[in-house]
């Protein structure tokens, strides 16, 4: 499904497609859980980890008087940076659902305003992406103070360390908000439909570009006077197409041109995101 593109809250950006930014953080996410592996995962903590060490090409530190926090550390910042992914996700989504493209399945019972009972609120989301600031405050908190010890004598790090689980709880609970709103939502295609009938001025950017090709002359300035401040639509974007000297054959191919069509090759890129991450994953 086609969505239009905002640049600073204002429409116009090159339209592209809902999977196109869905596998965009899918690939994020894939790439970040990894690095969580080895050490910090699969691992029978104390018996493996001499082994684990030597696969990573880690030597045990026997100079230390404690034992040295910092794979702790190195865990706590991927939690940070998935939940950053997550983070920049659930807002986005709560933007779409703002502007109508997304539409929320709702319950029965489920009460949305205590005076507007027609509202459908995007909770989950805004439960996710409060929950990720309190676990990223402290899982920020765990990783760098973990590997400082005074001396490695203090004990500072046994009162830190009993808040690990509040930190991976709070993510855990954003993670589970997430995923319900995820299977609330539904896409309005009438109202995509009707931002992307409204919306003939991106196609300026493909016109620009066949003006370069065929050396017309101040191809920015005829399109910015023809699309900047003004209410443009097929029409206008048809005469001007039409006025162009350019190949017949040229013209014919902007004609084809739609707000709808107009999105590249974002399909290719969508599948192609996927079968990396579905690779490392």
């Amino acid at each position: 499904m086609e969505i239009g593109s905002c640049i600073r809250l204002q429409s116009g950006g090159c339209p592209t497609s809902y999977l196109t930014r869905a596998s965009g953080f899918y690939e994020q996410s894939v790439s970040t859980v990894n690095r969580t592996s080895g050490v910090s995962s699969n691992v029978m903590f104390p018996r493996k980890s001499c082994i684990c060490k030597a696969t990573l090409k880690e030597a045990n530190n026997n100079i230390e008087a404690i034992e040295p926090h910092d794979y702790m550390a190195k865990l706590f910042h991927s939690f940070i940076r998935f939940n950053n992914i997550l983070l920049d996700f659930d807002k986005d989504i709560w933007g779409y659902i703002s502007v109508g493209y997304f539409k929320q399945v709702t319950k029965a019972g489920e009460i949305g305003s205590s005076t507007m009972p027609h509202k459908v609120n995007p909770i989950d989301f805004e439960n996710s992406e409060g929950n990720l600031g309190i676990a990223n405050a402290l899982l920020d908190h765990l990783s760098m103070k973990l590997p400082i010890s005074r001396w490695q004598r203090d004990l500072t790090d046994s009162t830190v360390l009993r808040n690990i689980g509040v930190g991976l709880g709070y993510s855990l609970l954003a993670y589970k908000s997430a995923l319900v709103g995820i299977g609330k939502l539904q896409v309005n295609e009438a109202a995509l439909n009707k931002d992307l009938d409204n919306s003939w001025e991106v196609l300026a950017e493909p016109i620009q570009t066949v003006m370069r090709r065929y050396a017309v002359e101040e191809p920015y300035e005829k399109l910015k006077e023809l699309t900047r401040g003004k209410a443009v639509n097929k029409e206008s974007i048809t005469k001007f197409i039409n006025g162009l000297e350019i190949p017949v054959e040229a013209k014919k191919e902007l004609l084809k041109l739609t707000p709808h069509n107009y999105v590249g090759v974002a399909a290719q890129l969508v599948e192609e995101a996927c079968l990396r991450a579905n690779a490392r994953a």
